[in-house]
């Protein structure tokens, strides 16, 4: 889906644009297409990259 889940790394902090009310989540891992991410309200959730394009979180916001 997006090129920036190949470049995912742990402890990068994300946003799922189909889910905002997850809030924040940190990368847990990023292993063959499949993107383990902490939300603040959600928990932990695997995600397939080829179906979800995630955004990255500026330090600052």
């Amino acid at each position: 889906m997006s090129d920036l889940n190949s470049h995912l790394s742990p402890g990068m902090l994300v946003r799922h644009p189909g889910a905002p009310e997850w809030g924040v989540g940190q990368v847990q891992s990023n292993i063959g297409g499949r993107i383990t991410v902490n939300f603040r309200d959600e928990g932990k959730v695997v995600l397939d990259a080829s179906r979800v394009g995630l955004e990255l979180v500026a330090l600052d916001q």
